[in-house]
C-alpha cells in the first residue's frame, strides 16, 4: 500500500504539468482564434453580453415571482389567523382557572383542524392553504399547549405574549425532512388567561413553484443564448464572408494575379467597396503594366547603348594602347595624359560590363550555376585579387576560415565577385586599418563577415549602401576606381541563392557585411552562423542597438530565387 502511495504521489506533479500544459496549448489557441477571427469574437462578444442581459433579467424575474408568491401566502396566512382566531375565543368563553386548560385547549384544536378540513373539502379554504394550529398558555415548556409547540421559533412567541400579531418563516427539521413553515402568531383575548395561537403554513407549494420558475428561466435563458448565440453568427457571417473574399483576392492581387476582382452583387455598403476594390486594381494594374513596359525599355536602352559603345571603346583602347606604349616619346604632360586616358578607359569598360550584367540580372535572364563545393577557396581567391588594391590602400586583408570543410551549393562564380566587391569596399572606407573576412557555417546556413574599422555609416545609410551609384561621401575620391554598382551587384546575386545580404556600420566603430547562404539550394534557413554587430562595438549595457537609427544602421535583405526586381 505505501508503495502504491508513493508511486501515486510521484506521479501527482507529472499530471500536474500535464493539465497545465493542456490547459495553457487550450488558452493559447484561445487567444490565436480570438485574434484572428472577426465572427468568432463577435460571437462571443454577442454572447458573453447576452449572458451578462439574460442572467440579470432572469435573477429580477426571480425575485419579483418569489416575492410575490411570499406576500400573497403572508397576506392569507395573517387573514387565516384571525380568522382561527376568533373561532377559538368563541370555543374558550367562560374559560376559569379551575377549568382543566389542557384538555379545553386540545378541544379547540380539534375544533380548529375539523373547521379547516371542512373548508377544503368545500372549497371555500383560503389562499393561505392547509396548516397546523398550535394554541400555549406558557410557551415550549408549559403543559398547558396543544400541537407542536416545538416547531414554533422563541423570537415568534415574545412578540404573541406581547399580545401583537407577528409572523416569521422558519424551517424545521422533522425526522430528518426539512420543511420550511410560514408561522402567523397571534393572542387570543376573550379568556382570563393569556393564550396564544399559533398557525404554521408549510412553504412546500411555494418553494415547488420557485424552483419550477428558476428551471424554467434556466432553460430558458440557456435556449436563448443558443439562439442569439446562432443568430449573431449567421448575421456575422453575412459581413464577414465578402471581407474574407475581398482579402483573398487582395492576396492573390499582391501575389502577381493583377486579374483578380471581387464579384459585385446588389448596391449595399460591400458591394460598394467591391467596386472602389476593383476600380483600385484596374488602376494599379495599369500603372504596374506601364512601370514594367517602361523599365524593359530601360533595361533595353541601357543594354542596347552598352552593347553599341563595345565597338568604339574597342577602337579608342586600340589607339590608347599605341599612345600609352609610346608616351615615353611624349613631353611629361602628355605621357600623364596618356596614362590617365587608359586608367579613364579601364574604368570605363568596367562600367559597361557592370551595366551589361545589371542590364542581364534585371532581365531575368541569368541563371544559377550551383555545385556543391567548398566556399574556403572561393575565400581565398577573392582576398588574394583585392590583396594589392589592399596594399596601396595600406590596409592588411586577414582571414579567419575553418579548419574543416565547409560545402554548400553556390556558384563560385558569383560569391566570389560577392566577396570580391564586399572587400574592395571595404577597403576603399578602411582609411589603412585591417580588413577582416571571417566563414563560420550551420547545419542550415553559410555566412561570411567582411569588418573594416574605418569611417563606418551613419545612422540611415545602411538602407541606401546597395542602392546603384549610391556614396556614402560625394566628394570622398574612390581609391579602387570602383563603378558604384558592385554592391547593387551583389545584392542581385544574393538573391539569385536565395541568401540574405546585411549591412552594420557605425561612425567611429567601422562597418560589416554578411553574407547567409543555405547550404543546400531551395532549403531555407533560421539564423546565421555569424552574428552581425560585432562584439568588439557592441554599447556599454551590452545590447546592440539594431535598427533603431540612432547609433546603428543594419539593413538585412532576404531574397529568394522567384523574387524579381
Amino acid at each position: 500500500m505505501k508503495q502504491k502511495i508513493l508511486a501515486f504521489a510521484l506521479r501527482v506533479p507529472r499530471l500536474a504539468r500535464r493539465v497545465g500544459a493542456y490547459g495553457r496549448g487550450r488558452l493559447v489557441a484561445f487567444g490565436v482564434l480570438w485574434r484572428r477571427s472577426l465572427q468568432f469574437r463577435v460571437t462571443a462578444s454577442t454572447l458573453a453580453l447576452s449572458s451578462a442581459v439574460v442572467f440579470v433579467l432572469g435573477m429580477v424575474l426571480q425575485n419579483q415571482i418569489v416575492t410575490r408568491l411570499t406576500d400573497t401566502k403572508r397576506q392569507a396566512a395573517i387573514a387565516q389567523t384571525l380568522q382561527v382566531v376568533a373561532t377559538a375565543e368563541s370555543q374558550l368563553v367562560g374559560l376559569s382557572d379551575q377549568d382543566a386548560l389542557p384538555d379545553r385547549l386540545q378541544n379547540v384544536l380539534k375544533k380548529i383542524t375539523s373547521t379547516s378540513s371542512d373548508d377544503q373539502r368545500s372549497g371555500s379554504s383560503s389562499a393561505a392553504g392547509a396548516f397546523e394550529p398550535v394554541l400555549t398558555s406558557g410557551g415550549a415548556g408549559s403543559p398547558d399547549s396543544a400541537g407542536p409547540i416545538w416547531k414554533v421559533p422563541d423570537g415568534l412567541q415574545r412578540f404573541a405574549e406581547a399580545n401583537q400579531v407577528a409572523y416569521q418563516t422558519h424551517t424545521v427539521d422533522d425526522g430528518g425532512a426539512r420543511t420550511t413553515y410560514l408561522i402567523v402568531g397571534a393572542p387570543v383575548a376573550s379568556t382570563g388567561r393569556p393564550i396564544q395561537l399559533y398557525l404554521l403554513f408549510p412553504m412546500t407549494a411555494e418553494q415547488n413553484t420557485a424552483s419550477t420558475v428558476q428551471n424554467t428561466l434556466l432553460v430558458g435563458g440557456l435556449v436563448l443564448l443558443m439562439l442569439l448565440a446562432g443568430i449573431s453568427n449567421i448575421v456575422t457571417r453575412q459581413v464577414v464572408r465578402p471581407v474574407r473574399s475581398a482579402a483573398a483576392a487582395a492576396a492573390r492581387f499582391a501575389g502577381g494575379e493583377l486579374d483578380e476582382r471581387l464579384p459585385v452583387t446588389g448596391e449595399d455598403d460591400l458591394s460598394r467597396l467591391a467596386v472602389s476594390y476593383n476600380e483600385m486594381a484596374a488602376s494599379i494594374q495599369r500603372q504596374i503594366r506601364q512601370l514594367e513596359e517602361f523599365g524593359t525599355l530601360q533595361r533595353r536602352f541601357t543594354s542596347d547603348v552598352s552593347h553599341e559603345l563595345r565597338t568604339p571603346l574597342t577602337t579608342v583602347r586600340m589607339a590608347a594602347d599605341v599612345l600609352h606604349a609610346s608616351r615615353e616619346q611624349f613631353p611629361a604632360g602628355l605621357a600623364r595624359s596618356t596614362e590617365l586616358l587608359v586608367d579613364e578607359l579601364d574604368r570605363f569598360e568596367a562600367l559597361l560590363g557592370d551595366l551589361l550584367e545589371i542590364s542581364r540580372l534585371d532581365a531575368g535572364v541569368e541563371e544559377l550555376a550551383a555545385e556543391p563545393i567548398d566556399v574556403r577557396p572561393t575565400a581565398r581567391r577573392a582576398v588574394e585579387q583585392v590583396r594589392v588594391l589592399a596594399g596601396n590602400a595600406g590596409s592588411s586583408v586577414e582571414l579567419d576560415l575553418p579548419e574543416e570543410e565547409t560545402v554548400a551549393e553556390i556558384d563560385a562564380r558569383r560569391v566570389e565577385r560577392i566577396l570580391r566587391n564586399l572587400l574592395a569596399n571595404a577597403v576603399d572606407h578602411s582609411e589603412g586599418k585591417p580588413v577582416c573576412l571571417t566563414l563560420a557555417a550551420n547545419e542550415q546556413a553559410v555566412a561570411i563577415t567582411v569588418r573594416d574599422f574605418g569611417v563606418g555609416l551613419r545612422p540611415g545609410e545602411a538602407d541606401l549602401v546597395f542602392n546603384r551609384f549610391w556614396r556614402a561621401d560625394p566628394s570622398r575620391n574612390r581609391r579602387t576606381g570602383g563603378t558604384g554598382l558592385g554592391l547593387a551587384i551583389s545584392h542581385e546575386d544574393t538573391r539569385l541563392h536565395g541568401g540574405v545580404l546585411e549591412a552594420w556600420g557605425a561612425p567611429g566603430h567601422g562597418s560589416c557585411f554578411r553574407l547567409t547562404l543555405p547550404r543546400r539550394q531551395g532549403e531555407p534557413f533560421e539564423e546565421s552562423p555569424l552574428p552581425l554587430v560585432p562584439p568588439d562595438s557592441m554599447p556599454p549595457n551590452g545590447r546592440a542597438n539594431i535598427g533603431s537609427g540612432a547609433d546603428y544602421g543594419v539593413t538585412g535583405l532576404r531574397l529568394r530565387k522567384e523574387d524579381v526586381g
